[in-house]
């Protein structure tokens, strides 16, 4: 569950700079793997097993329920205002492609986005809470962090070439999902400025044996066709003994290259979404020692390889490269891992622990990594094959929390412990002229180190207080320390009034971080264009710019500021609005400011910065209302009133001014079920300022006009163990197309599939 999750992103630091700090990582780890092996120790002196009433909710997916009712830490989510629980019927009911952003989108407050305004990356859109832009969303698998996308470079502009982590689980797999936005989620520290989305998995105790199948057939020949099945297994082996084996696979194939092309402001065709293969296997063992004690173990395994369709960063479709690898894999990402887990629950407390190991390998196509070639696959000479590059991304993180009750108030307290290691030596073989000097780079790329690494320490302390009957309190304090960016104190407090029998208020406020990546902090991590990359203030002379990892960035900060009332009568009607404002300071991109010359060459030289503040403040509201018995009316809708950087007015990232998500779910009969539903998305207002060089536009700005997308479906039980489904996305087929990159084409940079018949079947043995 989202209070009892960990997060830790934890590697061994390895270069002979960082002894010191691999001892103190190792002590720091130490104390982590005690406080687990304590909580087992402590939790053999209890006699009895504290028992937890949790109210069942139930979603749709556009539907948002705000409150949760368990004893101790889950009553401190209650007190937030910004959660949505997604329902394992509700994500059945949306008939998934793979990836859960499919739904998350639907919830108040998310978007999808790239990864930066670039658009260079723009049909790989990645969950997005609040405009505060993917990277600042920390995705958890059952409390654990999963940060795979940090072993994908980020380009000058700062896109990334990665789908993100929302579709390491098999949609079959997952009990709910959790999402929760704004000052609560602060005390998950690094990543959580934007808020949390925790895929909860189904547990080992739950006897199934299942196989599921999804197909999805899009009515455009342009578009590529998907499907699914998934295998789930699970119950006791022994009286205290539970497993679940998880196996899935996914394939989807690519979009026509030439999807695009009546939308082609020129020459040259954009992209459209490439295809991808999922293979997931995952085995968990919980052993329940006593009444009160839990342990578990996991090992998984997941590959994603994509079916290309022609896409490059400067958006250009090179024909020589679609003859040949048109629909063909040219990156791999391989993620696998194995995780340790207690939980306790005791007569006055309980605890929550792991410790985790992950590997994310990283294999692509060679790719240009400096100038105008920058992100495209590079051409190997007559007679040679194409050459495999291979990043890989290690994480170790170990996290303790406990829940300690008294009369009137619970006290939770957790440690954490993060640790990261990055081998890429990709980007870092380009050769400076004889003179260069300039901060930690080495010249000669033989003496570079190819690694890179970093750790973060935390500790925090929340109390939820009850002051009367109906007003709760609850204060905490988070402090962080980053081996490279230093320490950073993280504030909160949230409190909810009943101020009558079916209306609350509830506030929060608190201070999120975000801790710098591998790549921006590594010295030796360079890109170089040849003059077109540049500011264009740069004197011609002087053209010719490397952009250099900088080891002194400082963690990115913003105070989360929230205000919510909420109604519910008891019946199932209930509704919601908050108010939601973020001031994000020192935020990381490449820089716009030049920092020395080379002194060999005369060419400038930039690194990544801290680059000042920003503002992003708006709406969200909720309603639910049961019409009949078997009807149900769900909406919410996402309002932005503000999202600009305050050094060039630029909005963090390219979403609607505002999102509508509303739908019906009608129970036919006990056995048939149907829903509609329509998510509408205002105008997405084209950037002015170029990501790469911070220069403004001389294109006309393209903005993305409002459109809306209706989708249909409906699932009957033809007995008790198979269920058939069948549905529309995209009814009205709905035609969104990309048309380029934010230098020339604004904000229309991605695609939306068009209309596409899906079909379900479930068997359970």
């Amino acid at each position: 569950m989202l209070n009892q999750s960990g997060r830790s992103d934890h590697s061994y630091p390895t270069s002979p700079k960082n002894s010191q700090r691999l001892a103190t990582g190792k002590v720091l780890l130490s104390i982590a793997v005690a406080s687990i092996l304590s909580s087992t120790a402590v939790a053999a002196e209890s006699d009895e097993m504290v028992t937890q009433a949790a109210s069942e909710q139930e979603a749709v997916p556009t539907a948002t329920l705000d409150t949760i009712v368990v004893r101790a830490a889950r009553e401190e989510l209650e007190q937030a205002a910004g959660l949505s629980i997604i329902s394992e019927e509700a994500i059945e009911k949306a008939s998934l492609s793979n990836d859960i952003s499919e739904i998350v989108r639907k919830m108040p407050g998310v978007n999808l986005s790239g990864s930066s305004t670039s658009g260079q990356r723009g049909n790989q859109r990645q969950i997005d809470l609040r405009g505060m832009g993917p990277n600042n969303t920390l995705i958890l698998i059952d409390g654990r962090p999963v940060t795979s996308r940090n072993s994908s470079r980020p380009s000058r502009g700062g896109e990334q070439d990665t789908r993100g982590d929302s579709q390491w689980v098999p949609p079959s797999a997952i009990e709910s999902i959790e999402v929760l936005r704004g000052p609560a989620a602060a005390r998950y520290g690094s990543g959580s400025m934007g808020g949390v989305v925790n895929i909860i998995t189904k547990r080992p105790t739950e006897t199934e044996f299942s196989v599921s199948g999804h197909y999805e057939a899009p009515e455009s020949d342009l578009e590529g066709s998907s499907w699914r099945t998934n295998v789930n297994m699970a119950g006791a082996l022994t009286d205290k003994l539970s497993s679940r084996t998880t196996l899935g696979y996914h394939d989807s194939e690519a979009d026509d290259p030439s999807i695009n092309a009546a939308e082609a402001l020129d020459d040259s065709v954009a992209a459209g979404t490439e295809g991808v293969e999922n293979i997931d296997a995952r085995q968990v063992f919980e052993y329940a020692m006593d009444a009160m004690n839990t342990v578990g173990f996991e090992v998984n395994y997941s590959r994603q390889e994509n079916r290309w369709a022609g896409d490059s960063l400067f958006q250009s479709v090179n024909q020589n490269l679609l003859d040949e690898l048109e629909g063909e894999t040219t990156s791999k990402m391989q993620r696998y891992g194995a995780a340790i887990t207690h939980r306790g629950e005791y007569d006055d407390a309980s605890s929550n622990s792991f410790i985790e190991y992950t590997r994310t390998v990283n294999e692509r196509l060679g790719e240009g990594s400096a100038g105008g070639g920058e992100g495209q696959i590079q051409i190997p000479d007559d007679g040679e094959e194409f050459e495999w590059t291979e990043a890989t991304y290690d994480t170790l993180n170990a996290k303790s929390e406990w829940d300690i009750y008294f009369d009137r108030h619970t006290l939770t307290a957790g440690a954490e412990f993060r640790g990261e290691k990055l081998d890429n030596p990709v980007v870092s073989d380009l050769a400076f002229a004889d003179g260069f000097d300039f901060g930690d780079v080495e010249t000669d790329p033989d003496k570079r180190d190819p690694t890179s690494d970093a750790y973060l320490i935390g500790a925090y302390l929340e109390d939820n207080y009850e002051i009367t009957p109906d007003w709760y309190i609850t204060p905490g304090l988070r402090f962080d320390y980053h081996s490279e960016a230093g320490s950073n104190w993280s504030p909160s407090i949230n409190s909810t009034w009943h101020f009558s029998p079916d209306w609350s208020v509830k506030g929060g406020v608190s201070r999120a971080f975000k801790a710098p990546s591998l790549y921006q902090l590594d010295p030796n991590y360079i890109y170089y264009t040849g003059g077109n990359g540049c500011p264009s203030w740069v004197p011609e002379e002087e053209q010719g710019c490397h952009v250099l990892g900088n080891p002194d960035l400082e963690n990115e900060t913003s105070w989360n500021k929230e205000l919510t009332f909420t109604y519910d009568d008891g019946t199932g009607l209930n509704a919601g609005l908050t108010y939601y404002h973020n001031a994000y300071d020192n935020r990381i991109g490449a820089g716009v400011d030049r920092v020395a010359l080379d002194t060999a060459t005369g060419r400038s030289i930039f690194v990544w910065e801290n680059q000042g503040e920003a503002v992003i403040e708006g709406l969200e509201g909720f309603v639910k209302v049961p019409v009949t018995d078997t009807v149900s009316w769900s909406s919410n809708i996402t309002g932005i009133l503000r999202s600009e950087r305050k050094d060039n007015g630029e909005p963090l990232s390219l979403i609607p001014k505002f999102t509508v998500n509303t739908g019906v779910d009608w129970d036919i009969t006990p056995r048939w079920n149907a829903n509609a539903d329509v998510s509408y998305y205002g105008t997405i207002e084209a950037p002015t300022i170029s990501a790469t060089t911070g220069d403004d536009s001389d294109d006309p700005l393209l903005d993305r006009e409002p459109y809306a997308i209706a989708n249909v479906s409906t699932r009957y039980d033809l007995t008790k163990d198979i269920t058939v489904g069948a549905g529309v996305k995209n009814l009205f087929d709905t035609g969104v197309y990309r048309e380029g990159t934010a230098t020339n084409a604004g904000a229309r940079t991605f695609n939306e599939p068009g209309r596409t018949y899906v079909f379900d079947v479930s068997v359970d043995f």
